[in-house]
């Protein structure tokens, strides 16, 4: 039987939650102090219809403050331009997209937030009931792991074989290959590698925060539709409600729309190259700064890192002296790689 786990990185300028499925990182959530609190997911909010698309079944909201969203209707629920409308944003904003709301009812009143989304904690415990929430050094080095899988492309199957998770604008593609799965029954390795694949690729898509359609290259031809039908079915399970499956088509391919929710984990971390973002880099240095303070209490701690994550790094640093000392420096280092961070202590 699957055991998961909740664990919550209490960091500085941003908080990690994580949710792990028999010891592997399932899910990854990250808020940062600048998060616009109105476009995370479960704020509710009232809102003012700036415009309809009828052809669309769209509408555009003005959440306030430059804040946008758009609201899906149906044909006998039309808004009315101008109206003030109650929301909750079901689906986070993410690169050339705005965040995706529902209608609660009726508003009064200018945009503006009614209600906060649920902290981290509260998120963690809803995906898992009943489970200890573990904080500390064990969360952090569980949250690490889990930053690492997430930005990773191509990842290993128990047993062998290997999956890679290539997320495009239309949609996410996934590609299973054999490599060094042995077996002398090449049906039966096969089907297996297959199998394992999909449990696998619902856990990462889960972890990468990808949704929306996803083509799965499976291995091999010939294949048991109905037991990868199956098997897709549970392994997609805990997406639902907004999972839908289709059947293996003619090419080995397997096409599934699983529903978006939160932001893509690669788009908060990275820039649009691909490259982690200064932002991120500032928070692994400022991890790094809080490891050493707690092995060598009391010391000087210096720092040296490319000069754009330096400054980045500069208001988390303000936060940090806050908690162990004015007893740290960071030093702009133009001859540094962007992702070189030296710590030390004297």
């Amino acid at each position: 039987m699957s055991e998961r786990r909740i664990y919550l990185d209490r960091g500085v300028g941003e908080t990690r939650g994580v949710v792990t499925l028999d010891g592997r990182p399932e899910r990854l959530l990250v808020r940062r102090d600048d998060d616009d609190p109105r476009l995370l997911l479960g704020a509710r909010l009232i809102a003012r219809v700036a415009s309809l698309e009828p052809a669309l079944g769209t509408a555009f909201l003005d959440l306030g403050g430059g804040a946008e969203a758009i609201l899906p209707f149906r044909p006998d629920a039309r808004p009315v331009r101008g109206e003030a409308l109650e929301v909750e944003i079901r689906g986070e904003p993410r690169r050339g997209k705005l965040a995706v709301a529902r209608a609660l009812g009726p508003g009064e009143g200018a945009p503006r937030l009614v209600a906060a989304a649920p902290d981290l904690a509260t998120d963690l415990e809803a995906l898992v009931h009943g489970a200890k929430l573990v904080e500390g050094r064990a969360a952090r080095d569980v949250a690490d792991e889990a930053e690492a899988e997430a930005l990773e492309t191509i990842h290993p199957l128990p047993g062998g074989g290997e999956i890679a998770i290539e997320p495009t604008r239309a949609l996410t593609a996934i590609d299973v290959d054999l490599t060094d799965r042995k077996g002398g029954d090449a049906k039966r390795v096969t089907r297996q590698a297959n199998l394992a694949a999909l449990g696998m690729a619902a856990r990462l898509l889960r972890l990468k925060g990808l949704g929306g359609i996803v083509v799965i290259d499976l291995v091999g031809r010939g294949h048991d539709g109905n037991a990868l039908l199956a098997a897709a079915r549970a392994a997609f399970g805990p997406d639902n409600p907004g999972v839908s499956i289709g059947p293996v088509g003619r090419f080995g391919t397997m096409e599934l729309s699983l529903p978006r929710r939160t932001r893509p984990l690669a788009e908060r971390l990275c820039r649009d190259d691909g490259a982690l973002s200064d932002r991120t880099l500032a928070q692994r240095l400022i991890r790094l700064l809080q490891a050493e303070a707690a092995s060598a209490p009391g010391a000087r701690l210096l720092a040296a890192c490319a000069p754009a994550v330096a400054a980045a790094a500069a208001p988390l640093a303000v936060l940090l002296a806050d908690q162990i000392g004015a007893r740290l420096a960071i030093t702009p280092d133009p001859s540094s790689p962007r992702e070189r961070l030296d710590v030390r202590s004297a």
